[in-house]
């Protein structure tokens, strides 16, 4: 197994148990390493992605006034309604987080993607069509009509705790990587450190991602894909 096909692998599943590609896991100590800065990176995300909110919570709000009897009579009933109403409002709320945290995250999560892995496919050209690229579609039940540029590599890969298609595109002179995962954010979003920005658009039950220089065209690329990315029948 070479190392470009090992690296894919572990991509795909950190986790994987096949035998072939666990001897080439033993027999190198680069690949060894390689294996345990997968995982670890796998464990960050999924930290990362966890939110706990307290049991209680709720009940704190409810109730964190006086629960003297006497008190509660002489208040007027449209307290009662205020307390339940802000209770329902956070409850709102709190969905509302979760959607925004969860779109923050993808776009968090393939900046790490992409520093991770960019020194390992940079230079590599595949020449992929655009029917090879909707062939690593397929499993989402998507495809695109038509891309902006010429595909350099593609793959699936792990993205957080699920798979997504990984791919690398040229336009214009500059390159782009590519995610599209079979889960969808709530609303565009995008994330920049200040040498690289991860954009990022829901479509049709699922969001692409784009991440390109932090001056690129990276805004505009994301949009032309969720333009021309369409459902397909699995």
């Amino acid at each position: 197994m070479d190392d470009l096909e090992f690296r894919r692998r572990l991509l795909a599943d950190p986790y994987d148990t096949d035998p072939e590609l666990q001897a080439a896991k033993a027999e190198s100590e680069r690949h060894q390493n390689y294996a345990d800065d997968i995982a670890e990176l796998d464990s960050k995300i999924d930290q990362a992605l966890r939110v706990d909110v307290p049991e209680d919570l709720a009940d704190k709000i409810l109730f964190s006034q006086t629960t003297d009897v006497e008190q509660r009579a002489k208040r007027p009933r449209w307290h009662l309604a205020i307390a339940a109403s802000i209770a329902f409002v956070f409850g709102i709320a709190l969905g509302q987080f979760n959607w925004g945290h969860a779109t923050l995250d993808l776009n968090q999560t393939a900046l790490a993607h992409y520093y991770h892995e960019h020194a390992f496919i940079e230079g590599i050209n595949e020449g992929a069509t655009i029917e090879q690229v909707n062939a690593k579609l397929q499993p989402f039940g998507k495809a695109f009509n038509a891309l902006p540029g010429e595909v350099t590599y593609i793959n699936h890969c792990s993205f957080g705790e699920q798979h997504a298609l990984h791919m690398v595109m040229e336009s214009d002179g500059q390159a782009y990587t590519v995610f599209v995962v079979p889960s969808a954010s709530q609303a565009p979003a995008q994330k920049s450190d200040g040498k690289m920005q991860a954009v990022s658009r829901p479509v049709h039950s699922a969001s692409v991602i784009v991440v390109g220089e932090a001056k690129s065209a990276a805004a505009p690329i994301a949009e032309q894909l969720q333009q021309q990315l369409t459902p397909r029948a699995i």
